[in-house]
């Protein structure tokens, strides 16, 4: 599964840091179409909206992966160790369950129901249901790292075991 996980992470990062590139790509040839040329691109605005979804969306997936994410734990860490590493079970688990229902199965319904009703992108023109797939692939791959991180914590390894092995 360490090799697994080790492609994922590999491929997750290589494509963020594509589309940050296409991001910054494209919103260069907006203001050189718009204030240069004197005639704005009509695509440019769309994609960069498209490409910040994506980038949002599996950005947050790999926030998860690295622990970079938004995280409080003014109550946690007051609590003794033991406590703590149940706690730490008890929420890895809601994040799991929370990215598998809203995010794999909501996120699924929605990406079908685009494909279904063929819902097109106004200046692009590709289906909706390509643009929403993010959010059962960041669904999927949040509830993978954190069955990951839940397999460390019963063994009773650091969080980044899955890492590590």
């Amino acid at each position: 599964m360490t090799k697994s996980l080790f492609w994922i992470d590999q491929l997750l990062r290589r494509l963020l840091i594509g589309l940050m590139a296409a991001i910054v790509l494209v919103v260069c040839w907006q203001v050189v179409s718009r204030f240069v040329l004197g005639s704005p691109s009509s695509m440019t605005e769309e994609i960069a909206r498209t490409l910040l979804l994506w980038i949002g969306m599996l950005g947050a997936a790999w926030a998860y992966r690295t622990g970079q994410h938004l995280g409080l734990d003014i109550l946690t860490s007051k609590l003794p160790a033991k406590a703590q590493h149940k706690m730490a079970i008890v929420l890895t688990s809601c994040v799991v369950l929370f990215a598998v229902s809203v995010l794999v199965v909501g996120g699924g319904a929605l990406v079908r129901l685009a494909f279904e009703l063929d819902q097109m992108s106004a200046a692009l023109g590709i289906g909706m249901g390509w643009i929403y797939l993010v959010l059962p692939l960041t669904g999927l791959l949040i509830a993978v790292y954190g069955y990951c991180q839940l397999l460390c914590l019963w063994r009773g390894k650091p969080l980044d075991c899955a890492e590590s092995e």
